[in-house]
């Protein structure tokens, strides 16, 4: 069987016009490792911060080999959020359906964590 898949890299065609979606991906250093908690309460207080609904508290699980990792589910989407031990760093991939001010999601971020070196990317 042969299999043909007319794709494209990138997202140059909106496949659905009628949707609003934004995506932010921040990721830093700070300078000690984050845990449960932190996570925890930062998806909590972005929450809030972007003026998102809350469906489920946010949810956190550790891997031995990778570190931490944290979700929360917004009537509007979502966030996700990675944390590693070493070297430490964190990653967060927010995804919505609803605006948000993408200069105070990374303020907040580089606040809430102490993070001395901070990027993002909006799309």
């Amino acid at each position: 069987m042969t299999l043909h898949c007319d794709c494209v890299v990138g997202l140059e065609e909106d496949l659905a016009p009628g949707i609003f979606r934004q995506r932010l991906v921040i990721e830093g250093i700070c300078p000690y490792p984050v845990d449960d908690d932190q996570i925890r309460r930062y998806l909590r207080d972005l929450s809030a911060l972007c003026g998102m609904r809350l469906l489920l508290e946010p949810v956190t699980h550790r891997s031995q080999r990778y570190g931490w990792a944290g979700w929360v589910h917004w009537e509007t989407s979502g966030a996700h959020f990675y944390a590693w031990d070493d070297p430490i760093f964190f990653s967060v991939d927010i995804y919505t359906c609803k605006p948000f001010d993408i200069e105070r999601a990374v303020l907040f971020t580089q606040t809430f964590f102490a993070a001395h070196k901070i990027v993002s990317k909006s799309f």
